[in-house]
């Protein structure tokens, strides 16, 4: 090889490695986000026909395997009860995928719409509405839901209905800010100048261009609806004794931790990967939504 081929290769050496190092990378990501997909089809699945895939009755009782450790009958062992963990486990995450969608949805379509009027409208509407967040994310959640659910009762559907507004004004006050700086921009302007009205222009233009934040903002509220709903099932405040619930499981398993270990730390490291899921998720959709949003 000539000097000038050398030192061509040399140059070129460093963007080779650049270059495969970004593409083991996005393998990586790829990675993560498939692996998360599929945590999350796994729970909804088992959510919805949890009772049919559960190998055992997860309320019968066997009194004669009390804490017995994983085998072949009971792949995660059994409880203080002699119920087959594995199976409650699986019909437990109907609690754990139905009420966090239920609060992120809810704090979702609740915070997007104020948050919305807020950044377009301005004004009193927005002094109004973040005055009214400002209270709400002031109050220290958990224990008002602790105090009115150990009140009125109700356990985890009072527990879900509380959290929802709890979270509601964080959604409002990302989504205002938002769209705060989507007003400035020529396309609104655009659409006021032709007589588009209002509402078109709140939710069919700028809602769409930071849908991106909408969703990894979802995604977050998802996960904290999740480690909160199971905290408080740990603290005896969500789901009633005794129901196949993540949280009020790794509450009955922490007395037997040295007997069966698996019984207490299947459930809290279900709670993990599942909150762990959906933030990869939310981050890729962050980022798909946004390279769109770029390019349109």
């Amino acid at each position: 090889m000539t000097s000038i081929e050398l030192d061509l290769a040399e140059r070129q050496a460093p963007a080779r490695t650049v270059r495969r190092g970004l593409v083991h990378g996005l393998r990586r990501v790829r990675g993560s986000v498939t692996i998360s997909f599929l945590i999350m089809a796994m729970v909804a699945v088992t959510a919805v026909f949890g009772e049919l895939i559960a190998p055992q009755d997860p309320s019968a009782q066997d009194l004669s395997l009390v804490l017995a450790q994983p085998s072949g009958a009971h792949w995660l062992g059994t409880d203080e009860l002699g119920r087959d963990v594995f199976s409650r486990m699986i019909v437990g995450s109907q609690a754990v995928f139905l009420g966090p969608l239920i609060v992120a949805g809810g704090a979702m379509l609740i915070g997007n719409i104020l948050g919305l009027l807020a950044g377009y409208r301005g004004g009193i509407i927005d002094a109004f509405i973040m005055r009214l967040a400002d209270l709400l994310m002031a109050v220290p959640g958990l224990l008002i839901i602790i105090v009115v659910a150990g009140t009125i009762g109700g356990g985890y559907w009072v527990a879900v209905g509380l959290l929802t507004l709890l979270l509601m004004p964080f959604d409002a006050r990302v989504v205002r800010g938002a769209t705060l700086e989507q007003v400035p921009r020529p396309y609104v302007e655009a659409a006021r100048t032709l007589g588009v009205s209002n509402r078109r222009i709140i939710f069919l233009h700028i809602w769409p261009n930071i849908s991106a934040v909408v969703v990894a903002n979802t995604c977050l509220a998802y996960s904290g609806a999740l480690v909160g709903l199971a905290s408080l099932s740990f603290l005896g405040v969500g789901a009633t004794p005794g129901s196949p619930d993540w949280g009020q499981m790794l509450s009955d398993g922490q007395n037997s931790l040295f007997l069966n270990p698996v019984a207490s730390l299947a459930p809290g490291a279900a709670i993990v990967l599942v909150a762990a899921a959906v933030n990869i998720i939310g981050d890729w959709g962050y980022d798909r939504l946004s390279s769109r949003g770029a390019s349109r």
